[in-house]
């Protein structure tokens, strides 16, 4: 069996090209750069032979790109990259993943709600979020399921069966006005149903009303089921008399049952609740290996990240940190059983004189994703190669 853990010390760009050769290609890059706050970052580039007057946010990218276009390469066509990153240089990541990964393979740009009482020191408002930008490969070709199982709230299903299963009503009619009977002719049909029984079929039948789908302005508009969907499910429609802004009516809804692998469409907003906090991600480094880094992200965040994936996905992460998405890759696989594998690098950069991690022993932050990984391997298992 393959570890799902694999560590690799050294610089990313020296790292990063022949990753593919030899783990096969990634199914998700997740990322977490150093944040450009006006303190020096550690990956030294060269940038001599570019204006020396170049702005720390040229500098940054700069140190960024080519980074990034490495990671495309080990990608498959159907991968995805989710980059962490605050509002120092989010407008200027955002310009330079459009022109690395194609500005037509945007996903989305998620707001994290890592520090819900926000930043009090300094000026100004007191933040409390960070953002993801997300990106497929080949927008075309991506496999990224945007929904979970998580987000699913079962007080949105008010009505119960006969058999105990929750459901809610939808209409069937096409709420979108895109889709109406010039755009969709074939959806725009006559069926008929009995507010009374609750009765649907797409032949007369005695006591039921004769219903042509309508928006509630009474325009023509088209349902969402085919005639053949509406005579194979006829148990999954009810007819149900309404008020609407022109009266009673009578219409047809679907009963839209709730399930144990129901998902639900995930929001761009992550509140600290869902997927965890600093303070939260603080903690659980400190529990399995101590108070040995400042800002490390909740494996929370990284474990909603992994369940938009297939449970088999290869993960790269080549700024890792303190570990969390090498850990978050094993408890996700505890939890459900999966077989994703992790890929981490990070490089030999000092600690800082002083801090908790060189007292602990941990001189460089390489060290700390070491030794978080081999706890991950110890307590949640999984294994560990390192390189």
């Amino acid at each position: 069996m393959q570890e799902w853990n694999t560590f690799i010390e050294g610089d990313n760009l020296d790292m990063l090209p022949g990753l593919a050769a030899t783990y096969g290609p990634v199914d998700l890059v997740y990322i977490d750069p150093p944040y450009n706050t006006g303190n020096d970052f550690a990956y030294r580039d060269d940038f001599r032979n570019g204006d020396a007057k170049k702005t720390r946010h040229l500098a940054w990218v700069a140190m960024m790109r080519p980074r990034l276009e490495a990671a495309r390469e080990q990608m498959k066509d159907s991968a995805a990259i989710f980059v962490s990153i605050d509002d120092n240089e989010v407008a200027h990541l955002r310009l330079l993943m459009d022109d690395v990964f194609g500005e037509q393979n945007f996903l989305a740009q998620v707001v994290v709600n890592l520090n819900p009482k926000g930043r009090q020191l300094g000026r100004g408002f007191a933040t409390s979020h960070e953002y993801l930008l997300v990106y497929a490969r080949d927008a075309r070709l991506s496999v990224l399921d945007a929904s979970s199982t998580e987000t699913v709230v079962e007080g949105d299903f008010p009505l119960t069966g006969a058999d105990g299963r929750r459901y809610r009503h939808l209409p069937l009619r096409n709420t979108n006005k895109k889709f109406n009977p010039v755009t969709a002719r074939t959806l725009h049909f006559t069926i008929w149903g009995d507010p009374e029984s609750g009765r649907v079929a797409t032949i007369p039948f005695e006591g039921a009303h004769e219903i042509s789908p309508v928006f509630g302005d009474g325009r023509p508009a088209v349902w969402r089921w085919s005639r053949p969907l509406i005579d194979r499910r006829p148990d999954d429609l009810v007819c149900r008399l309404i008020k609407g802004r022109m009266g009673e009516r009578v219409d047809v809804f679907q009963k839209d049952w709730l399930h144990e692998d129901r998902r639900k469409k995930l929001n761009t907003i992550w509140l600290a609740e869902e997927v965890g906090s600093t303070d939260t991600a603080v903690a659980e480094l400190k529990e399995i290996v101590g108070h040995v880094f400042e800002s490390p992200k909740p494996t929370g965040l990284i474990r909603r990240i992994l369940g938009t994936m297939p449970a088999d996905a290869l993960v790269l992460d080549f700024f890792a940190g303190s570990g969390t998405t090498g850990h978050a890759v094993a408890l996700q696989n505890a939890a459900d059983g999966g077989s994703r594998r992790c890929i981490s690098v990070n490089s030999a950069e000092p600690t800082r004189e002083g801090s908790n991690s060189r007292n602990a022993g941990l001189s460089t932050v390489a060290d700390i994703t070491r030794a978080r990984l081999r706890a991950v391997a110890a307590t949640v298992g999984g294994g560990l190669s390192e390189h």
